[in-house]
């Protein structure tokens, strides 16, 4: 932990007192040299950065006031000055609670939907199977396929989660697959008629499985490879062939591709809440000084929902 002075704002910058931030897995490429393919990494020795939510405390930017409510990409502090504001848009604290905008009504929910909406596809009747099903990307691509008429299995880590994940969610059946035989036997059990539609969070055996239980001409929305992050050796895909013979639709994604979206979905998914067709899940830590360890707890799986670090109060 560090202490700084709060700089003095240039013309077109807006102060933010931070109340809410995010810890999400694709943070984890961001430590490895060079960062990831569509994001430069983390610099040592600087803060690091991630989704926000907060509160404008000074403006110089005609765009922002005093007292708005804003979502950055800003730094792991208790303020931060976003440049221009650049980065900040306005949330509104009437249509949900805070913290939803960096989970179901953020970007891991965008993420939910473009994979399972605009690349699954599922229609009625279909075989849908989400990995990490009770986490903040999945929990909400297991819902939305749910209302799309699909019959839809998740897997998680703990039978608490698989619980969440058939309760609250609504899905039609879930595994533990830390416990189960193997997971091409639970997808065997609990999808027994193949699988239309694979929501990928977690990749290595799990995708391997996944490939050899699918159906032809499935597909497959590529969303992470959790159990790759820290893997010290890659996994062996020993069914990759299967997308040659079974004409499989493999396709990897990265949100931001898709920012453009966000207000729809917002509409959309809040309509969805108010309904009661969809559940949200939170996992809050309290205290900057605890986001680090909510993070690497995260990548572990000791959340359940969407993990977030409350900084401050409205």
């Amino acid at each position: 932990m560090a202490e700084a002075e709060v700089p003095l704002l240039d013309p077109g910058d807006v102060l933010v007192r931070h109340l809410y931030m995010s810890v999400d897995p694709y943070m984890r490429g961001l430590m490895n040299p060079g960062g990831v393919a569509y994001a430069s990494g983390f610099q040592v020795g600087e803060p690091l950065f991630g989704r926000v939510i907060g509160i404008v405390e000074s403006s110089r930017n005609r765009d922002f006031s005093e007292g708005d409510h804003v979502f950055g990409m800003l730094n792991w502090a208790d303020r931060s000055v976003a440049k221009g504001g650049e980065s900040l848009r306005r949330v509104d604290p009437k249509l949900a609670p805070l913290s939803h905008y960096l989970g179901t009504l953020g970007f891991p929910g965008l993420t939910a939907y473009v994979g399972m909406m605009l690349i699954g596809k599922p229609k009625e009747g279909e075989s849908v199977y989400v990995s990490a099903a009770s986490g903040a990307v999945g929990q909400v691509a297991g819902q939305l396929a749910r209302i799309a008429g699909a019959r839809v299995v998740g897997s998680a880590g703990t039978d608490e989660k698989v619980r969440f994940i058939t309760g609250e969610c609504g899905l039609h059946d879930a595994f533990n697959y830390r416990t189960a035989p193997s997971i091409l036997e639970a997808l065997k059990l609990h999808c027994p008629d193949g699988i239309d539609v694979n929501f990928e969070n977690v990749g290595g055996a799990n995708f391997d499985a996944v490939l050899h239980h699918a159906n032809e001409f499935a597909r497959f929305a590529m969303c992470g490879m959790i159990s790759q992050y820290n893997a010290r050796k890659p996994a062996t895909l020993v069914h990759i062939n299967e997308i040659v013979s079974k004409r499989l639709h493999v396709q990897g994604f990265v949100v931001r591709d898709h920012s453009h979206l966000i207000d729809q979905f917002i509409e959309e998914t809040a309509d969805h809440i108010r309904a009661g067709r969809m559940t949200v899940a939170e996992d809050i830590v309290n205290g900057l000084e605890n986001a680090p360890s909510a993070f690497v707890g995260m990548l572990k799986g000791d959340n359940l929902g969407k993990r977030v670090v409350k900084l401050a109060e409205a």
